[in-house]
Formats: C-alpha cells, structure tokens, sequence
C-alpha cells in the first residue's frame, strides 16, 4: 500500500472534543474563574497506562459539569436507590461496569448517565472535557469521564430503580474545608469536610486517606459525598482551578494510584482472577509493585538511621 492509497486519518481529538459554541450554548455568562477551569480541563492529558486492567473489572462515572446563575461551575450529584443491593442510598455519580458493546471508556459513561439520569448521549450539547486517569475501588477500576452541559433547559429522566433523586453541589468547593451553604445550628458540630485514614493490605505505603463532604441536604436524608465520589472530585477542582485544596488530600509516605491499582491487580483475588482468565498481562504490575516495595524499605531505612542518630547524640 503507497501513501495514495492509505485512508485519510480522522483528527481523533476534534472528533472527540468537538469545539464548544459559547454563543449557541444556552447557558449562563461563565465567570472568568469558571472560564479558566474548563480551559483547564479541556487541555489535561491523562498520564499513559502503564498497566492493562480485565474488561470485566472496568467501569466509569460522568463527572457532568454546567454552569449555575453566577457562572459558577456544579457538578451533578445522584442519590442512589435504596433497593439497590450496593451502596443504597449513597451520594454518586452517574456511572458503571464497561458492557461489550461499549467502544471507549467515555461510551461507557455516557450510556450509564444515559440509562441512570436520562443525559443526552449528544456529543455537542455534552462535549467532552477530559478523561481522567482510573481510581481504584473495591472490586472494580473506575474512569472518570468529565463534560460539559451546555443546554440548561435539559431535564433529568431519573431510572428510578436506580436513582431515588438528582441534586448539585459547587466543583470549586472540593478545595475547601468550608461549606458553601450557611451552617444550621444542628449541625455546627459537624464540619462540612472531614478525612479518615485507612491501612490497606499490603505493603505499608498501601495506607490511604478517605474524604466526605456535606452537601447541606443532610436533613433531607441525602448523604455526603464520601470516599471514591469524593477523590474524584477533588482531583477534578485540583486540576481544572489549578490548586491543591486547602487541606491534605494523601496521608506521608501513601502509594500512588497506580501503585495501588498494580498490587490489586496481583493480590486481590476477584481482580487476579479476571487478569487470569483474559490474559492480561501483570509484568508491568509486577514491576510497580516491586518499586513501590524498594521505595519503602528504603524510606523506612533512611528513618532508622535518623533515628538511631538522634539516639546517639542523646548518648
């Protein structure tokens, strides 16, 4: 085959990311510090995978942006129901396990936010953002996928055998230890962001630290934002208004992700098992997890001495 006769390559990233026009959106005027996010999220590229994970381990969530009176950016919020056999009544995003017919980690999210919520599939009232990179959970690896909607006069068309209710919540107060609601009186004593740290199994660098926020329905039975919502969503306040929060979002010395994802791969049985049976390849697991377990016992070597310093000098 000669350069004549090979097919015209497509511009995979136009075709994905479809240029927004602000003037036929039908939305609120941005403020500029909305402004610079979106432009921000719409320029983030994900890292490379260094690891392959089992199709029948994959999963997304939508991460659906709009644009609120003052310009501000919110993120849609959905209360799960509370026949669900998991997680029943917890605050979540749109989102679940890849089908075979899904052909991209962003199909996936888009049907199930399709399914769940009733939100277009239409790529140009809801253009994409960014994909972020996978987060870790208990039985699955979760993309999120995060886009923008651009017609305000949508209506939601809830799956009610799934989501029991739909409300929003500001992106840029991911960043903050402080409400963006003003505090009742009953609930003074709670902070609107609190964290928890958790020792996970393996090595001791497997330790993590697990967010919640309130979202000020509480009384209503609605309830925070917690655990992998909440990591999501800080990581996309962190990168689309380019700033950390203003509190710790890891424990000293925590794994990264990846380093996380690759000893799941390897340890935890339901996701060794599916690496099994689609053949997936776990030498590049192999090689993090090994490098995460050299890190570690040299950091916990370099303390010894410092210690044993410090000891010497009492002496």
């Amino acid at each position: 085959m000669n350069s004549k006769t090979l097919p015209r390559l497509t511009n995979q990233l136009t075709y994905h990311r479809p240029k927004i026009r602000w003037n036929e959106a039908r939305i609120p005027p941005l403020s500029q510090e909305s402004k610079q996010c979106l432009r921000n999220l719409a320029a983030y590229r994900r890292p490379k995978h260094k690891l392959a994970f089992p199709r029948t381990k994959r999963a997304a969530v939508l991460v659906a942006l709009f644009v609120g009176r003052q310009g501000d950016l919110y993120v849609l919020l959905s209360r799960r129901s509370a026949t669900l056999r998991t997680y029943a009544g917890d605050t979540s995003l749109p989102g679940g396990k890849a089908d075979p017919e899904d052909k991209s980690i962003e199909d996936t999210a888009r049907r199930e936010a399709f399914e769940e919520i009733g939100l277009p599939r239409d790529r140009n009232k809801v253009p994409l953002l960014c994909i972020l990179e996978p987060f870790l959970a208990a039985e699955l690896i979760v993309t999120p996928v995060v886009v923008l909607i651009l017609d305000n006069t949508l209506r939601p068309m809830l799956n009610a055998d799934e989501v029991a209710g739909l409300f929003s919540h500001p992106l840029v107060s991911f960043l903050s230890s402080n409400p963006p609601f003003p505090s009742e009186p009953d609930t003074l004593e709670v902070p609107y962001h609190s964290s928890y740290e958790f020792k996970g199994s393996g090595p001791a660098s497997q330790g993590f630290r697990v967010h919640q926020f309130l979202t000020g329905r509480e009384a209503g039975g609605i309830k925070p934002v917690f655990g992998l919502t909440a990591a999501m969503l800080i990581r996309v306040a962190t990168i689309g208004y380019a700033r950390e929060p203003d509190f710790e979002v890891n424990p000293p010395h925590a794994a990264t992700t990846e380093g996380r994802i690759a000893w799941a791969l390897l340890n935890r049985p339901s996701f060794r098992d599916a690496c099994e049976k689609e053949g997936v390849d776990l030498r590049p697991a192999k090689r993090i997890v090994e490098a995460l377990e050299r890190g570690e016992t040299l950091r916990k070597r370099k303390e010894k001495e410092k210690e044993d310093i410090k000891l010497e000098t009492k002496l």
